[in-house]
């Protein structure tokens, strides 16, 4: 996992565009590429959270749970 993860960064900011020039079809062609890149959004949310969660399982191997 990548140490940055943790630091604050600024807000990424792609949003909102200028709608009012762009003609229909590239209006769809830009809900095209939005969707693409939420999906890759979405993806690399999931490896983050299988890496974290496969290092959180290494790390508490072996303590005791629950106060047992």
């Amino acid at each position: 996992m990548d140490d940055d993860d943790d630091k604050p960064r600024a807000p990424v900011s792609i949003l909102p565009l200028d709608l009012s020039s762009l003609s229909i079809e590239e209006l769809t062609e830009a809900i095209a590429r939005l969707e693409g890149e939420a999906e890759r959004a979405r993806a690399a949310i999931a490896a983050k959270r299988n890496v974290r969660s496969g290092a959180d399982a290494l790390f508490s191997f072996g303590k005791p749970e629950d106060g047992i």
